[in-house]
């Protein structure tokens, strides 16, 4: 992906992970991490997370709300770690924690994506 996000397998069921290098593709002007490439970190590993669940939908988000607590300077690498907080037929709602490299929290962000059934076309 252009931002540089790679998607890692999880041996527990219902969490998803990634991870994305802090470089000129997602960091500031200062060198840091910006706050809109961790957003979309956490909104497409919760999308991949909820396309995994429902093979064969579209899966769409929603509503996305993020709180950042810590900055993170280009060289460092966040792993993003989801956890699905609840699958309905339609909306799914993840947890998503991102880390630095010395396990502390960046930041948290809930996700709700919306699960569609593709119109079939014939």
């Amino acid at each position: 992906m252009t931002l540089g996000m790679e998607f890692v397998s999880t041996p527990e069921p219902d969490t998803c992970m990634a991870r994305m290098r802090v470089d000129e593709r997602n960091r500031q002007p200062f060198g840091f991490l910006s706050g809109g490439a961790t957003l979309a970190l956490a909104e497409n590993l919760a999308g991949v997370g909820s396309m995994a669940l429902c093979p064969g939908k579209i899966c769409v988000g929603v509503s996305v709300n993020g709180s950042h607590v810590k900055a993170v300077l280009e060289g460092d690498t966040v792993t993003a770690y989801g956890h699905l907080l609840h699958k309905g037929r339609t909306l799914h709602q993840w947890q998503v924690d991102i880390r630095n490299e010395a396990g502390e929290l960046i930041s948290t962000v809930q996700v709700t994506n919306y699960v569609i059934t593709p119109k079939r076309h014939e």
